[in-house]
């Protein structure tokens, strides 16, 4: 008996010990990436949308942190994405332009390759349950099965290739059927901004009880223009129908309709936190891929340009960062911020190692977010490319702002440069161009921007097509 007892004993004291391990072990955070298809600055009530009100993400901004001078390191949808996906320059990625729906057009066949390493996989490889649901716009799977993101270290995929799809039908900007269920393309009813948000709640609440990282990767506010109830505007035998709007009233109330919807979406995502207890536990980013579309009054009129350009329009976007106990609640912080300062931020807070030989352009930009700290000043680097082959270049350095342009130059070339230079502290619009009075400053930065791209270039992943393939 007495030796049961001391057995007992001790077996309670190594139990009671283990659980006192466990529970000292910090939980990993779980991470939520939301990102929305041309939303311009002021897409967004809490950065200065004067139509109507988006209570969700406004809420976000409340209980967490705006940064008001953050930036897409693309111009338009595929380039932000792979700089999103890997945290290097989209340009070392091969992919410069949007990967065009048409298989004539030079930069159909490009793709994100399996060289490239992803925020996915390296928290996958870390234990984190990784998915996507919604725009992948990555490569379109019939010129290579490499471009699914479930070979790019995602576990789970619901959502489409293309650059866009009809809301209510599912054809993409191709004018084929594009909604997938992992390697599966199926056939689903549902307007599909409400079936982004219902599978972003089911991963949610599936994966609750391990760490998860969820990109949620919206279609909206990207054309066609639909919102809940209207009618299909693509078919893949009749291609599409362009929606024009009566009047400014009708279009404004367009704009309204298709971003509600995401607004609601957020507010799924973060009740559902809630009520499974895990809102301390995630950390919920929002942003956008580029500045305004000509569709939709979304970007500020304080800002120069819009989808497609260098100037601030283009891809100053709206961001917030949501963590409650973590983040300090009713916070902003004007330190300037990249898309490509995600993954560094991911893989930081989840104590995952770099990876190893590729490294980041971008940052941890934890220290802002949690500790509202500022962060070494940096250069940003802009190489933008139009679907007619037109390159654009910007680079900021400080207040500094140097923006080069191509007109009517050969598709692909970097002929007929003209270089303007602006200081945006005292010049927020662009409108003043003081190169002529600054010869010095305009001469460093361009030489600056030019060894920037040539050095992206030097290692840059090989690419099918390109305007200037031979």
């Amino acid at each position: 008996m007495r030796i049961a007892g001391i057995i007992l004993l001790l077996c309670s004291i190594f139990l009671g010990s283990s659980a006192l391990r466990a529970e000292s072990q910090p939980k990993k955070p779980n991470f939520v990436v939301i990102m929305v298809d041309d939303m311009g600055y002021a897409g967004v009530s809490c950065f200065g949308n004067p139509y109507f009100k988006t209570p969700e993400i406004d809420r976000l901004a409340e209980e967490g942190m705006r940064l008001t001078d953050f930036h897409s390191s693309g111009t338009v949808c595929s380039p932000t994405r792979a700089g999103l996906l890997t945290g290097r320059y989209q340009q070392r990625a091969g992919i410069e332009a949007v990967i065009h729906p048409f298989s004539d057009h030079p930069e159909h066949r490009k793709g994100l390759q399996k060289k490239e390493v992803t925020f996915a996989e390296c928290l996958q490889e870390a234990g984190y349950a990784t998915g996507i649901v919604g725009k992948w716009h990555q490569g379109y799977p019939h010129n290579s099965p490499d471009y699914h993101p479930q070979h790019h270290g995602f576990d789970e995929f619901i959502g489409y290739h293309s650059g866009n799809i009809d809301f209510v039908s599912h054809v993409g900007d191709h004018e084929k059927h594009d909604w997938w269920h992992g390697l599966d393309q199926v056939n689903e009813e549902g307007y599909a901004t409400h079936l982004i948000n219902r599978y972003a709640e089911d991963f949610i609440r599936r994966h609750a009880d391990e760490p998860f990282c969820l990109y949620v990767s919206h279609l909206a506010i990207h054309n066609p223009v639909q919102v809940p109830g209207d009618p299909v505007r693509r078919t893949e035998e009749e291609g599409w129908t362009r929606f024009k709007p009566r009047d400014e009233a009708e279009r404004i109330e367009k704009f309204k309709g298709i971003t509600l919807p995401i607004d609601e979406g957020v507010g799924q995502i973060r009740k559902a936190l809630v009520e499974l207890g895990l809102e301390k536990d995630t950390l919920v980013l929002f942003f956008s891929d580029n500045g305004a579309s000509g569709d939709f009054p979304s970007g500020s009129p304080d800002l120069r340009g819009r989808k497609g350009s260098v100037y601030e329009g283009g891809h100053k976007v709206p961001f917030v960062a949501w963590w409650p106990g973590q983040i300090e609640a009713g916070t902003e912080s004007v330190v300037p911020g990249i898309t490509l300062d995600v993954m560094p931020t991911l893989l930081s807070l989840a104590e995952v190692e770099l990876p190893a030989g590729r490294p980041l352009d971008g940052v941890d930009l934890s220290p802002v977010l949690l500790e509202q700290e500022s962060l070494p000043e940096r250069p940003f680097f802009w190489a933008s490319m139009s679907n007619n082959g037109n390159r654009s270049e910007a680079m900021r350095e400080g207040p500094w702002k140097l923006v080069v342009t191509h007109p009517k130059a050969k598709p692909g070339t970097f002929e007929n440069e003209r270089t303007f230079l602006f200081r945006l502290d005292l010049d927020p619009k662009e409108e003043m161009d003081l190169s002529e009075q600054e010869p010095e400053r305009t001469a460093a930065m361009l030489a600056a921007l030019k060894a920037w791209f040539a050095e992206t270039q030097e290692k840059a992943t090989p690419q099918p097509g390109g305007w200037l393939a031979e």
